[in-house]
């Protein structure tokens, strides 16, 4: 099945501005939606595909710079592409530190443009697959009895049958049991596969 088509969020006062990026966004194939203000993209609903933001540094009454971090604070993940009149180097250093994908001083070339959101789109298909993967794991996860997570949690940090056995005071044959469960709930081929299972669903739990 292919992608969904993507979606380009742009926020920028200057409404030529917004036009002018919306309608080369349009011509190349993605979605485009523009705002006038940070107020109108929080606002917006975000639709199951992948995408990405351009956000100019200076609106009235805000700023990107400030905004990405907000984003960040409420858990929103969206690759951002910076575009401005008005940059400097610190505020490039701060935008890059924080993660954005790039920083264009207008005017910038299209192409400069589309590559830059061809990157950010790249990198949210990556997130929204880890995403996905990470969601299945826990699906699974969440099958498993009080006493198979805690066989889980032991095998994966490297315990033989015998040791778990002795950890949790069962038989060697019940531990066998209940490892060749979690090994099935979870899908996994091997010890390995569980342990970077394991390794995501922990990772995923910090996320």
């Amino acid at each position: 099945m292919s992608d969904p088509r993507p979606t380009i969020f742009v926020v920028d006062d200057d409404a030529s501005v917004r036009e002018a990026v919306s309608n080369l966004l349009e011509s190349v194939g993605f979605d485009a939606q523009a705002f006038a203000s940070t107020e109108g993209f929080r606002n917006a609903a975000r639709p199951d595909a992948p995408s990405c933001l351009v956000l100019d540094i200076k609106l009235p009454g805000a700023n990107g710079l400030d905004f990405q971090d907000a984003l960040a604070r409420a858990g929103i993940s969206i690759p951002i592409v910076f575009i401005t009149a008005h940059g400097d180097v610190p505020m490039a250093s701060r935008a890059m530190k924080a993660g954005a994908i790039e920083f264009l001083m207008k005017p910038f070339q299209k192409d400069e443009l589309l590559a830059a959101i061809r990157q950010a789109l790249q990198r949210d298909r990556y997130q929204r697959q880890q995403d996905s993967e990470i969601s299945r794991l826990r699906s699974r996860f969440e099958e498993l009895t009080a006493r198979e997570r805690e066989v889980m949690d032991l095998v994966v940090g490297g315990l033989t049958n015998k040791e778990v056995a002795e950890r949790l005071a069962i038989s060697e044959v019940t531990t066998k049991m209940h490892r060749g469960q979690v090994m099935r709930k979870m899908m996994a081929p091997s010890l390995a596969d569980l342990v970077r299972m394991s390794d995501k669903l922990k990772t995923g739990s910090r996320g």
